[in-house]
């Protein structure tokens, strides 16, 4: 097994997960399996209960982990199925250790830091890294390992050490280091004094950098970089250079143009190992494919605006597989995503006295896009803007997608303003409420938070009748789908009748009938809602289908994309990619 390290340092924040899932990606180009593991040295046991604007978006696997955004990115560029236990966090650490300790693994020994915690982060990696993540099942040859926070944080402490030991058990051209540093410009001078102090750290903590990787605004000059090989003493090419790009997916490309594959394949004595012919021609088509694809953006001459009324939009990282799945459509559509981030509080009627220059600029955003997406949230702070924005799309017919909480308040608006039950509202909003059209699930744990949701990859059922259904063709007309779900509510089964007599159609459900998993307008040109969360499986070449039906209808070219997806070329169809891309990324 391969062991790739990358760590940060001057501080977080700078695109340690891109950097890592971009190093993964090149190295699959050649023919590789990569698998990827996400060290994140909080206490909390996964990411589940975090504060979205704090921390961003929480991801969910198909086993139902919740765990850290970047795991996101190593599955949308690597096309592999990541599994709870490639998310390591301090409390998962502390948590397996001290379970040990109790059953008296340790033999009565005094349980430390150093060699108990240590010891149990090299075996949990060693252990994870062999397990399949891609269609070929088998073991992976090299495994990327990213270190969230910057080196020299206390937190971080036990696993650095953890890392010199596994370089050690790795031994010699298995174990390679990509140190990130933030390279400032200050009154038009490129700083490299942060980025030397950082390789110092690094280097006192026990670990030695074999590739430098300089974060910039702009390309870094020659004189800076000869400084910083100089002072951390690399060679001139160890320190990779890596700019602000117009696109992230551009980031693979900079950093091969740098001749990274090369230095990958000399430090860890990559041509020692046996490459399958079939994954090296893989890797070959994968590689044309992904050059083809990002460089293809700047020819997109149309826009397609979208209204993305939320409750986190403080930090644009809350909604990140949104965001993606998003690009990945309009991409397929041939369209610039010019995207609207709407506070869905300054649409509530309340507003307009408390500051009418936002709330009117909040309703502009709204009226004027050409598709509204509600996507999913927890609690009632917004929830009445995210049910007047459902309306204004179900009346104005503006194209609408609805995931999750998107979905739930779209149900509810239906019930007040079209089925007369007008104060429908969510268990969630008022527990005490006479018509909850949104309940809380049955079986879910009311007191404790962690990983007590209906979480993970479940099947969807397109239900007799549902023929129509302009979502269901993009799928192909399949009748049995799988997603990835993470909720606590559900719409309320004792309305289902009252709702489809009122034209709400439930065009999907669970495998037992009773969920509702897809609802439906049938004279709208797109209004859409999902309990699941389809951002999570979206891919580069291989878009989430409601998103990209959202996208088509949003931007007029709905009937042509199914057209496509249901006479077999819609996946192969992206800039005249074809030939198999399903299932590359």
């Amino acid at each position: 097994m391969k062991y790739v390290l990358v760590s940060g340092g001057v501080i977080s924040g700078v695109g340690k997960g891109i950097i890592a899932s971009s190093t993964g990606l090149l190295l699959k180009t050649i023919g590789l399996k990569v698998s990827s593991i996400k060290v994140d040295p909080y206490l909390n046991v996964d990411a589940g209960t975090m504060n979205p604007k704090e921390h961003g978006e929480v991801f969910v696997l198909s086993d139902g982990g919740e765990v850290d955004l970047d795991l996101g990115n190593y599955e949308r560029y690597l096309n592999i199925t990541l599994t709870r236990e490639n998310n390591i966090t301090t409390g998962k650490i502390y948590q397996h250790v001290i379970e040990r300790e109790r059953r008296g693994d340790y033999l009565g020994k005094t349980v430390q830091v150093v060699p108990h915690i240590t010891d149990a982060i090299q075996e949990w990696i060693v252990k994870v890294a062999q397990i399949p993540v891609d269609d070929t099942n088998e073991v992976p040859d090299v495994c990327i390992i990213e270190l969230g926070g910057t080196v020299g944080d206390i937190e971080s402490m036990p696993f650095i050490e953890a890392m010199t030991h596994l370089r050690r058990r790795a031994g010699k051209d298995n174990f390679l280091q990509i140190h990130v540093s933030y390279v400032p410009v200050i009154n038009g001078e490129q700083k490299t004094k942060p980025t030397q102090q950082a390789i110092k750290a690094v280097r006192s903590a026990g670990l030695v950098p074999d590739l430098i990787a300089c974060r910039c605004e702009t390309a870094l000059d020659t004189g800076a970089i000869e400084k910083i090989a100089h002072f951390c003493q690399v060679d001139y090419e160890q320190v990779v250079m890596v700019r602000d790009m117009p696109s992230i997916y551009q980031v693979p490309m900079l950093l091969e143009q740098q001749g990274l594959i090369p230095l990958l394949k000399k430090i860890l004595a990559l041509d020692s190992l046996a490459i399958s012919p079939a994954l090296t021609a893989k890797g070959k088509k994968t590689w044309a494919q992904w050059n083809s694809l990002t460089g293809s953006q700047h020819r997109y001459q149309e826009d397609v605006t979208i209204a993305l009324v939320g409750k986190y939009i403080e930090l644009h990282d809350s909604y990140l597989s949104v965001l993606k799945s998003l690009e990945h459509s309009a991409m397929r559509c041939n369209r610039r995503l010019d995207l609207r981030w709407v506070d869905s509080e300054h649409l509530e009627p309340a507003y307009r006295g408390k500051d009418p220059a936002k709330f009117h600029k909040a309703w502009h955003e709204v009226c004027t896009a050409q598709g509204i997406l509600v996507p999913g949230g927890f609690g009632e702070r917004g929830t009445e803007g995210m049910i007047q924005a459902a309306k204004w799309a179900r009346e104005i017919k503006t194209p609408y997608l609805g995931v999750c909480l998107g979905m739930q308040v779209a149900v509810i608006e239906y019930a007040r303003h079209i089925c007369n039950i007008k104060d429908a509202t969510s268990e969630e909003f008022n527990g005490n409420a006479e018509n909850k059209l949104i309940m809380f699930m049955p079986e879910v744990n009311k007191e404790h938070m962690g990983g007590t949701m209906r979480l993970g990859l479940r099947p969807t059922l397109f239900q007799e009748g549902s023929e129509w259904s302009r979502l269901r063709s993009l799928y192909a007309g399949k009748t049995e789908i799988l997603e990835r779900h993470r909720h606590r509510y559900e719409v309320n089964p004792d309305y289902i009748e009252t709702l489809e007599k009122g034209g709400l159609s439930f065009v999907g459900k669970d495998d037992q009938g009773v969920r509702m998993e897809i609802v439906e307008l049938k004279d709208h040109p797109w209004f859409v809602g999902v309990q699941f969360h389809p951002e999570y499986l979206s891919r580069v070449l291989d878009p989430s289908r409601p998103y990209l039906g959202f996208i088509a209808a949003s931007a007029g070219i709905l009937d042509q994309i199914t057209e496509e997806y249901q006479n077999g070329t819609g996946v192969n169809g992206v800039d005249g990619l074809t030939n198999g891309v399903s299932g590359l990324f």
